[in-house]
């Protein structure tokens, strides 16, 4: 798969570190508490974990590697299900996390209890906890960026939001409005909520769109990118520049464009695989790695006019471009982060 730069600079690392066996970890039970599975990238997500950990289980690395996932997308069902966890008696959570801070009080009960906190995508404040992070404002900044570049003249933008209360609708949020902030020849003149989720931008953005001034490019938050192309073609109105979220169906629509008349685009999602890299930290920490900070930086995956198309036989049908992490990779993002 093409990956971008810092990608491909920690996986290659990996083979020089060796993971540490400093304690046994078989016995130990890591819980994945998930509070939202209704896009295909929460399913390429729950799948590379399912792949990795059933893998970790059989090899007798850990004795469990169970999923819980919330059946809707409430703090309180979360924080809930975090306690029954906590009961059962589990090592560690990884964690999705439907708030960055009011789940903290749930979190710090668990921290308080010895249990291992790891959050990833949706990660939480609460300092006992682990975060695996993108740097989402800085992807919400590239975005404007690279609209920059792709609609030099600059115009009106549609914006399309993400998981309301969740800290990566937030913090792309905030990145997009310092970008416009950046290039004022651009104006959010409308956003819309699409959960991620290519049915619901679909329907968010044709609802607006009647009420709307002409629009020269999308900014999102991923997985909205082709529903909000769907929209603007049902409703007759000029095609604009949209940024991606590289799901296959939008890599898809873009090659068709592409092909038909050059179009360029430019396209980025934290890879859902970095489920797979929470597993492994937190079976690091239970291992008795004492040298993993609390904030673990990981690259976005980003794709360009002239890689996107390497990679799209490699993402399944209504699936999202990922990357499962071994244990050496784990450690060699554990080392990359060490100050």
């Amino acid at each position: 798969m093409n990956r971008n730069v810092s990608m491909l600079a920690l996986v290659a690392a990996a083979g020089l570190f060796a993971a540490p066996a400093l304690a046994d970890t078989s016995s130990k039970k890591i819980a994945f508490s998930n509070n939202y599975a209704g896009n295909s990238w929460r399913q390429a997500m729950l799948k590379s974990y399912d792949i990795v950990t059933k893998k970790a289980v059989a090899d007798k690395v850990v004795g469990a590697a169970d999923v819980f996932t919330t059946a809707d997308k409430e703090v309180p069902t979360q924080a809930a299900q975090i306690q029954n966890l906590i009961l059962q008696g589990y090592d560690a959570i990884v964690i999705n996390a439907a708030s960055p801070d009011a789940l903290n009080g749930a979190i710090k009960q668990a921290c308080d209890a010895g249990i291992v906190v790891v959050s990833f995508d949706g990660v939480v404040t609460e300092p006992c906890a682990y975060r695996v992070v993108v740097d989402f404002k800085d992807y919400g900044r590239k975005e404007v960026e690279h609209m920059a570049q792709l609609a030099p003249q600059g115009g009106n933008l549609l914006e399309i939001r993400g998981l309301a209360g969740t800290g990566i609708d937030a913090s792309v949020h905030e990145g997009i409005a310092e970008g416009v902030k950046a290039h004022p020849e651009f104006k959010i003149v409308s956003t819309v909520t699409g959960d991620w989720d290519q049915t619901t931008a679909q329907k968010a953005v044709a609802t607006a769109l009647p009420s709307l001034p002409p629009i020269v490019g999308v900014v999102d938050q991923g997985g909205d990118a082709y529903g909000a192309a769907q929209a603007f073609a049902a409703a007759g109105r000029p095609r604009p520049e949209i940024m991606m979220g590289n799901r296959q169906d939008e890599f898809v629509y873009w090659k068709e464009q592409k092909d038909k008349d050059g179009y360029k685009s430019w396209s980025s999602s934290i890879a859902p695989g970095t489920s797979t890299l929470a597993f492994w930290v937190a079976q690091q920490i239970l291992d008795g790695n004492k040298n993993i900070p609390h904030d673990l930086i990981v690259p976005a995956l980003e794709f360009t006019q002239d890689t996107f198309e390497t990679e799209l036989p490699n993402i399944p049908k209504g699936g999202v471009a990922s990357h499962e992490y071994t244990q050496a990779d784990a450690v060699a993002a554990i080392k990359a982060n060490m100050k």
